[in-house]
């Protein structure tokens, strides 16, 4: 038995959820992938996997060993990885997953440095708002946009936390006025996300801890941010946008923040990523270069 590609074939298989899925990820068999795990069962004499006909699941004995196998094989990888690391060219093609607002916003100021920097790195990306599953969708690394993450076996990289503030067009402004107070803000037109039937109420922070709950969508809410930019850029109402993503339309004068004084908390920017890929040269390079990105981006004021 090659004990190493049993190892790997038991973490291939947990990730994928079964065991044809390991073995297209693998570019092996079915067969081959059951053949190394009841071989490595045989090996240490004890169940790992729970197997019927819907679901796979780690017995008992499978949880501990499978843990303590996949530290192992993740400093084995990493040692590889950092005794290649001083010839290794970042390279091959890499498959992430980003926001929509991200991909239509924010993408054009790191994207084009990135792939004029690393020309041997060829790009995937998809545009999804939803949580994807990074490990059994195939994806690399994603980037995402949140207040919170759920806890999960990924790498998470805070890249970086900034507030979500209200903003709205000068021409929209100009019809209807600036609101002075959080309070003037129920006669505007407040345009909400909301991938949900219903929207949620935003709830705003102030100066000195004030906060007010305001309902948002009476008049358009829709389920995807690039809309919803559009939308206020066209001088339809106010809405909410993580800062890093509107700062430019800021400084340019395409949008005006409304009420800056307040906020509707923070959202943190988070590269995830499995950890067997932590250290591949080519994830490596865009974690690196997402961070640098977005560390300039970040000044006082927000």
């Amino acid at each position: 038995m090659d004990h190493l590609a049993a190892l790997r074939a038991l973490r291939a298989i947990v990730e994928a959820g079964s065991f044809t899925a390991a073995a297209e990820r693998q570019g092996t068999s079915h067969s081959a992938m059951s053949r190394q795990l009841r071989q490595l069962e045989e090996h240490l004499q004890v169940r790992l996997l729970d197997r019927n006909s819907r679901r796979l699941s780690l017995t008992e004995a499978g949880r501990d060993y499978h843990r303590e196998a996949l530290a192992l094989l993740d400093r084995l990888e990493q040692a590889d990885d950092r005794a290649r690391a001083g010839q290794a060219v970042p390279s091959g093609r890499l498959r992430i997953s980003v926001p929509q607002v991200v991909a239509t916003q924010e993408l054009p100021h790191w994207l084009p440095g990135f792939l004029a920097r690393y020309p041997q790195i060829a790009l995937d990306l998809s545009a999804d708002d939803q949580l994807v599953d990074v490990v059994g969708g195939g994806f690399d690394l994603a980037l995402r946009i949140a207040a919170t993450l759920p806890d999960s076996q990924l790498v998470a990289r805070e890249l970086a936390s900034c507030p979500r503030i209200l903003v709205a067009a000068p021409a929209y402004l100009a019809r209807h006025g600036l609101p002075r107070q959080a309070t003037e803000l129920a006669g505007h037109a407040l345009l909400a996300f909301s991938p949900v039937a219903a929207a949620a109420p935003w709830h705003l922070q102030g100066p000195k801890g004030a906060r007010v709950s305001v309902e948002a969508g009476q008049r358009l809410r829709v389920d995807a941010t690039p809309a919803l930019y559009a939308a206020v850029i066209a001088g339809m109402g106010i809405s909410l946008f993580t800062a890093l993503t509107v700062q430019e339309d800021l400084r340019a004068g395409r949008l005006i923040r409304v009420l800056p004084g307040w906020h509707a908390g923070e959202r943190r920017y988070v590269a995830l990523y499995p950890h067997a890929r932590a250290l591949a040269p080519k994830v490596r390079a865009l974690v690196d270069h997402l961070a640098a990105h977005y560390a300039a981006q970040m000044r006082p004021g927000f």
